[in-house]
């Protein structure tokens, strides 16, 4: 099997024979809500949302399993009909024959995508390119070029067929013969055009808005001569989509333009003129896909999009458009295919900002949008690439943080739009807490921007309280979704507020082994069935180190901005060395502190503020964060019998310790590990221990890496669905990317570097070795048994990846709005001349970081000899590991152009 092959510097790539590999697919997506998939036979789906469909919505089966897409064909009277896309019944069928297979290959690149297929037999290629242009148009281009690539003239007659589904997902099993029925169908000069009359769907019966149309013209502005807009008519009573009627028999039975049907399935069925077409010679068809609402003009679409030229200008637009939006964190290395793979790596945060976690072949879960971790983890990559604003979406995600700690979890389309869960699913991720930590200490780190801790922002509220145990009777859908004050004003609280209450409800909230409750799952959404006496001791870890590191904050807050702090009169509850103790060894008073605190806001709160020395408070985090180390120390650590160590992670619906040793069974979660690492609960000897027990218990060379769990070897209804998948899949002991990365960000940050690289190289090794994987450059979610990459580019992965390359290996990072450069790389990343470079946003500065070392040293022997900037030499200590140039040395700079920093590295 092939393998793909980057042929530039911007991340294109080119795969022969990709049919042979199901599944593919790729993404195609623009800022206005445009989304698409494609696969190498032009299958996939092109919609705007859950409610509007113009293709038929697609899972990953249906890729294989269903004859709709989009397709082209093209009928020669020596060789009959002949799909540019290969996807027809007799291609179909000669796939496996070398004597006869259409020969086809894909090129791709930041977001386009060529098919080329050549029929030797017919003496016809075929290039077919795909993209949505980065405008405000919600559509889907597509330029088909047919080549006689024999030595005589060839009559072709051509056809576009491209099923137009134009309503719901929802209508696939919900009433798909009767909302057929609503359909109203015409064909226009250039197009069939479908607007429903109606939509049903679980918003109701309404009447509908959207069309949905294909656009068809031949080079020359050229309309086709006739159209098939309905399925039945274009297949016939015999046919299929691909082998239909119309052009296997090369049909002339097509309605002209001004037509008029209803109540069918449509088709967006487009004939156009039989061209003869001499040896080498060439035409096109251009198809514009799109999906409108009320007041959009139909013929602008041809205005904008009819030529070859406009294509091409659309074209060119888009690859500059994506190539700027990675522009901001480029690595170069000495090995070409990890900078290209990087690329793809790159973009992958953007594309789950625009599609969620919704939208493609494998991501049929959802309705779409992203979830809470989303918003928070894709911004960790945005502070890396395009930090401008930034600072505005974090202060919009807090508005989502309900005063018990808990979130919304229906996520508007708006930066800080957040709804009232519309199926009343009362459930809570109990790490959902800990991740706006984690991205807004970047942003202070990148920024020194302490004074954002101090913004006002509200709090989400709908009837959902006590950690969404109860509800809130006196809530309604009209009551809004703002959290008032008992005057019934909105309430705002500072940001470091809601980062307060969301760690001391978490810290508070405990089962009986005093670690905090597991409720409806944590990161691992399969650990989802122990919600009452389920404890999650990895995430416990990791509030710990959050606590420490807010306390350290507010420490510097007090020195630099403001020595006290105002917070809700009802949150002093939650300080107790403040106001009245708790017993932290005592997980009933935790809980009953904690119930007494969510009694004073079940539906307002007084809005009374009280202020706070900011260094007390820190006290009293420490003092908490400090409680949480050393229980978990004292009374997670587990040993196997030759006395290897790890932590344990979990706690299930009995109130048993998940992992350990019995009866030689060992059950491991290297989520356990994780966090207990990275957060510094572990010491040095017990990382040491705990690494090695990772390579004896989870480490699969041939899944890329460290494996999620161990095998439990039974369902656990006591824990999670998790327990119910087969060993080896998804969130069952498979290579989860997000995890492993994590992993190799801790082994890092730990000083264990030699094993953190290992990481990451083992998984890129894996992913790009196509004939194993099966999948496009990035990163996918995890890897089955088989090696193969799964759900590919909607993952949080990417976002860990790019921050613990750029932070953690290159060691470019910020302190509190200061540039420190701490490098851990590998002496076989630096290329011929011995330098590797990282391109960067720092303090509004584009920089181009350039690590030189002469010496070919390895990480452990070099370190800083001297730094350039723009050629000039500044003051250092000289012979450190790690050099901090103040934010003033970097904003000194201009804003307008690319700044060199040059570091030499040299042995100690």
């Amino acid at each position: 099997m092939n393998n793909w092959n980057f042929i530039d510097e911007d991340g294109t790539f080119t795969l022969s024979n990709p049919q042979l590999v199901k599944d593919l697919y790729f993404p195609l997506v623009n800022q206005a809500g445009m989304m698409s998939s494609v696969t190498p036979s032009l299958h996939g789906d092109i919609k705007t949302g859950q409610n509007s469909f113009l293709t038929i919505p697609v899972s990953v089966e249906d890729l294989h399993n269903s004859r709709a897409g989009r397709n082209f064909w093209v009928y020669t009277d020596s060789y009959g009909p002949w799909s540019v896309a290969g996807a027809s019944s007799q291609q179909y069928s000669e796939m496996f024959n070398p004597s006869k297979a259409d020969h086809l290959s894909v090129e791709a690149g930041l977001l386009w995508h060529k098919l080329t297929c050549i029929n030797l037999s017919a003496g016809l290629k075929a290039e077919t390119i795909n993209f949505i242009p980065t405008n405000t148009d919600q559509v889907e281009l597509i330029q088909v070029t047919v080549t006689n690539i024999g030595e005589r003239t060839v009559e072709i007659t051509p056809t576009a067929a491209v099923p137009i589904y134009g309503r719901s997902a929802d209508n696939l099993r919900d009433h798909r013969h009767v909302t057929s029925l609503l359909h109203r169908i015409r064909t226009e000069r250039y197009s069939v055009l479908v607007k429903p009359s109606m939509s049903f769907d679980e918003r109701g019966h309404k009447l509908n808005t959207i069309s949905y149309t294909v656009v068809g013209v031949e080079e020359g502005n050229v309309p086709p001569i006739g159209f098939y807009p309905t399925v039945d008519g274009f297949i016939g009573n015999g046919g299929t989509l691909d082998w239909p009627e119309a052009v296997v028999k090369n049909s002339s039975d097509y309605l002209p333009a001004g037509s008029t049907i209803a109540g069918y399935e449509a088709i967006g069925g487009l004939r156009f003129n039989t061209t003869a077409l001499g040896p080498g010679e060439s035409r096109s068809y251009l198809l514009v896909l799109g999906v409108l609402n009320d007041g959009n003009d139909l013929s602008q679409l041809i205005e904008r999009y009819g030529t070859k030229a406009q294509f091409q200008h659309w074209l060119s637009e888009n690859k500059s458009f994506w190539q700027g939006k990675i522009s901001g964190l480029i690595f170069t290395t000495a090995d070409h295919r990890f900078n290209g793979w990087l690329k793809w790596v790159s973009v992958q945060p953007i594309l789950r900002r625009l599609f969620g976690n919704s939208f493609l072949p494998y991501h049929d879960y959802g309705r779409g949008g992203r979830g809470w971790r989303d918003l928070w983890q894709d911004t960790l990559t945005q502070l890396m690439m395009e930090p401008a604003g930034v600072d505005e979406l974090l202060w919009n995600y807090y508005a989502g943080v309900r005063i018990d700690g808990s979130n919304a979890t229906i996520i508007g389309a708006k930066p800080g739009e957040f709804k009232a869960d519309r199926n009343d699913i009362p459930r809570v991720w109990m790490d959902h807490g800990a991740w706006p930590w984690l991205t807004t200490k970047l942003y202070i780190d990148q920024s020194g921007d302490l004074e954002f801790l101090l913004r006002e922002q509200a709090y989400f509220k709908d009837r959902h309280i006590d950690r969404c145990q109860s509800h809130d009777k006196g809530w309604h859908d009209g009551s809004g979704t703002q959290l008032l004050d008992q005057n019934e004003n909105i309430y705002l609280g500072s940001i470091l507020e809601h980062i307060l209450v969301q760690h001391l409800t978490a810290f508070f909230n405990v089962g009986e082994h005093n670690n905090i409750r597991l409720e409806g799952g944590d990161w691992n959404d399969g650990m989802d069935m122990a919600p009452r006496r389920g404890e999650s001791v990895a995430f416990t870890a990791l509030y710990a180190s959050n606590l420490r590191q807010i306390s350290q904050v507010l420490i510097r807050l007090s020195d630099s901005v403001m020595p006290t702090v105002d917070i809700a009169a009802e949150l002093i509850l939650l300080l107790d060395t403040i106001s009245e103790p708790v017993n932290y060894a005592s997980s009933s008073e935790k809980r009953d502190r904690l119930a007494e605190f969510f009694s004073r806001c079940r539906n307002t709160i007084t809005g009374e503020r009280v202020t706070i020395e900011a260094r007390v408070l820190a006290e009293d985090l420490e003092e908490k964060s400090s409680w949480l180390f050393t229980h978990l120390q004292n009374n997670e650590w587990i040993q196997d019998g030759a006395g290897i160590g790890w932590f344990n992670g979990y706690y299930d619906e009995d109130g048993n310790r998940v992992e350990g040793v019995e009866h030689d069974h060992v059950r491991m979660t290297l989520t356990g590990q994780v966090f207990t690492m990275m957060g510094g609960i572990a010491d040095d000897k017990q990382i040491s221990s705990m690494v090695q027990a990772a390579n004896n218990y989870l480490w699969e060379e041939s899944m890329g890496g460290y494996r999620l769990n161990t095998d439990f070897e039974e369902v656990l209804p006591n824990l999670g669905r998790f327990s119910g998948f087969a060993f080896g899949h998804k969130e069952n002991g498979a290579m989860f990317s997000h995890m492993s990365i994590m992993w190799a960000n801790a082994l890092l940050k730990r000083g264990l570097v030699k094993e953190g690289l290992k990481v990451i190289e083992t998984i890129y090794r894996h992913c790009q070795n196509f004939p194993i994987s099966h999948i496009y450059p990035g990163i996918p979610e995890y890897i089955n048994p088989e090696g193969r990459g799964m759900y590919p580019y909607l993952t949080g992965s990417a976002s860990w990846l790019l921050l613990t390359m750029l932070t953690e290996i290159y060691g470019v990072k910020g302190y509190y709005g200061d540039l420190v450069l701490e490098p851990n790389l590998s002496r076989d990343v630096f290329d011929e001349q011995g330098e590797a470079s990282v391109s960067t946003q720092f303090a509004g500065r584009q920089l181009q970081i350039t690590y030189s070392n002469p010496e070919r040293l390895e990480f452990s022997g070099y370190s800083i000899h001297a730094i350039k900037i723009d050629g000039q030499e500044i003051m250092i200590d000289k012979n450190k590991k790690s050099v901090t140039l103040s934010r003033e040395v970097i904003e000194d700079l201009s804003s307008d152009q690319v700044h060199e920093i040059e570091v030499e590295l040299r042995s100690h």
